[in-house]
């Protein structure tokens, strides 16, 4: 079987951009590539010591296992059965061979490759942490140790990728065929069948894009908000003052992303979904309708949520993570082979 891995850090509340983004489309690949089928195999763990190299106020890191479990409740809300023999679930710092297969694969990165990461250039200054510069080398370390062919990634993490294949190449070519090189960035696209990524944007500053580790509680709409809150942040999402109604992205962010929102979850597409509004002067019609549909969804969400127990979630970790140290220290074992660290 081959490996398909994915995960998202749990720190910070997901919010509808990161369903629409992440999770939705993860939905729809395990429906499509893993249930039911013997070929493909879904690796679902969460980053949890990624969630370290950006530091967070000392409540925080107290709260990270309940983020962890809020985090894999909603992996299953939205339709991954973590019950599934072909879903490994994991918490990342219960598998010690992701750590240290990391330090081993610093030897094998020079100082410069990292250097030219854009993630750490975007934030570089002199708060940034040694473990927000060496992140793209453990997330190689987390691919790598199970042999995993597709990662489904945003463009944010796409450069990361392509060095975690450096990596395994240059690994490969010293000590022989020991790591499985993930799928090219071209085969990565086309077998998640990603098109253009869907960027949903802040609804109190739409040119910026909806985010958990942005503090805009206006603009954003949690996972874990009510209906009443959601049709509240709606209605007061700022627009523009030019009282027509079309999809001008440059020039009308706001109601484009309003038209957006209400596109995907109606399932509509978007050329549809702006003929009806198309000349409206009628901005807080469109407001009414996108937060009726975003209520609908929330409260179908809530109740799936409410539905698992944490049990449930114990359980999938502790069977996730049984396998996913059988198979990491095996390919750890390897490695330490190859550089003499062990006979």
């Amino acid at each position: 079987m081959q490996t398909i891995l994915s995960g998202i850090k749990n720190t910070g509340t997901p919010h509808i951009g990161s369903y629409l983004g992440f999770y939705l489309p993860l939905a729809r690949l395990y429906e499509e590539k893993v249930k039911g089928r013997s070929d493909f195999k879904l690796n679902l763990f969460i980053p949890d010591i990624h969630a370290l190299t950006v530091p967070l106020d000392a409540k925080k890191y107290k709260e990270m296992a309940a983020d962890t479990m809020q985090n894999l409740k909603l992996y299953a809300a939205c339709g991954i059965d973590l019950s599934d023999p072909n879903v490994v679930v994991y918490r990342q710092s219960r598998v010690p061979a992701h750590s240290e297969l990391c330090v081993l694969l610093n030897n094998f990165t020079s100082f410069g490759e990292l250097s030219r990461q854009t993630q750490f250039k975007d934030k570089k200054d002199q708060a940034t942490t040694v473990g927000l510069f060496d992140y793209p080398v453990l997330m190689a370390a987390d691919i790598l140790l199970y042999g995993a062919k597709f990662i489904p990634t945003g463009e944010d993490q796409r450069q990361h990728l392509e060095l975690a294949r450096d990596i395994a190449s240059r690994f490969n070519n010293k000590f022989g065929d020991i790591f499985t090189l993930p799928a090219a960035l071209k085969d990565q696209v086309e077998f998640a069948g990603q098109e253009e990524p869907v960027r949903v944007m802040s609804l109190s500053n739409p040119n910026n894009k909806m985010s958990k580790s942005v503090t805009d509680p206006k603009g954003t709409i949690d996972l874990t908000d009510s209906a009443e809150v959601a049709t509240k942040k709606i209605m007061s999402a700022e627009t523009d003052s030019v009282g027509n109604i079309k999809l001008n992205k440059k020039d009308q962010p706001g109601i484009y992303n309003l038209l957006q929102i209400l596109a995907i979850f109606s399932g509509s597409p978007l050329k549809d979904v702006e003929s009806k509004y198309l000349g409206s002067d009628k901005y807080g019609e469109l407001k009414k309708d996108v937060a009726e549909v975003i209520s609908s969804f929330l409260q179908e969400l809530e109740d799936r949520y409410n539905s698992i127990s944490d049990q449930e979630i114990l359980d999938a970790l502790e069977r996730g993570e049984k396998k996913a140290n059988e198979v990491a220290n095996q390919t750890l074992l390897k490695v330490q082979k190859a550089v003499g660290l062990r006979e």
